[in-house]
């Protein structure tokens, strides 16, 4: 466990007197990333990935207001207890179940995978929380399992089910959200997917430590790259960063209710 007072924390800058931008999806403990690198943000969700992970979450939340806390178990981490959950979700910081989902890359137990993320499915119904989903290489199958359920609200991390699978994420029940992060700002196929989905339905991501976007690709990624998502996706839209800001930043209270 991440231990707090061995953490520098940098406060968050005010530019012009304004707290700007919001990264919807980071990880910061002492595995990933170190917390100093949260500057110049209104709001980082952290998402969860284990039981430890999540944890982590809720004490950084704790200590810092803004930091908003989510837990769940990664597709990759299920040989963590699921029943160890629910402890964790009932806690009145929470903002969000995940990131839970299915990854079908390599040898995997698809049916261990999918009885985890029906079980944190349910716990998104249970404490009327928001899911955040990942889903690789088997975004068909997450997109049916979610058909199944009603209450449901949630955002795609990292979306990458191209412009065909849009409109089955949209016709879900309930408001569901594309997370992007920067690998936007080198694959040029996410550029045009962006322009077909809603604007109030797009949100911005990093996935720090990973998925770092240029001009730093190839480096560790922090949550303050997060303008670089915003940056391309105004460049996308053909609006100012200031409007692009206001509207993604609009999008994730929405989701998250903070």
């Amino acid at each position: 466990m991440v231990k707090l007072n061995h953490l520098k924390v940098v406060y968050f800058q005010e530019l012009n007197n304004k707290i700007f931008m919001i990264d919807t999806h980071a990880h910061l403990d002492s595995t990933f990333c170190d917390i100093s690198r949260v500057v110049g943000l209104e709001a980082v969700i952290l998402s969860g990935s284990n039981i430890e992970n999540s944890k982590n979450n809720l004490l950084l939340a704790q200590k810092y207001p803004h930091l908003y806390p989510a837990v769940g178990i990664h597709p990759q981490e299920i040989a963590d207890d699921i029943n160890l959950l629910e402890d964790l979700a009932n806690n009145s910081n929470l903002v969000a179940i995940g990131e839970c989902g299915l990854e079908f890359v390599g040898q995997v137990d698809k049916e261990k995978q999918e009885l985890y993320f029906r079980k944190q499915i349910e716990l998104a119904q249970k404490y009327k929380k928001p899911l955040i989903i990942h889903a690789r290489k088997a975004i068909d199958e997450v997109i049916l399992i979610l058909k199944e359920y009603k209450n449901l609200r949630g955002v795609f991390h990292c979306y990458s089910g191209g412009k065909k699978r849009v409109k089955k994420v949209l016709d879900l029940p309930g408001e569901w959200f594309f997370g992007f992060d920067g690998n936007i700002t080198y694959e040029i196929g996410l550029e045009e997917v962006v322009k077909i989905i809603p604007k109030e339905r797009v949100l911005a991501e990093t996935d720090s430590p990973f998925l770092t976007p240029k001009p730093f690709r190839g480096q560790e990624n922090q949550p303050i790259y997060v303008k670089y998502v915003y940056q391309k996706i105004a460049d996308t839209w053909g609006e100012s960063f200031e409007k692009t800001e206001e509207i993604i930043d609009a999008n994730a209270k929405r989701l998250f209710k903070i």
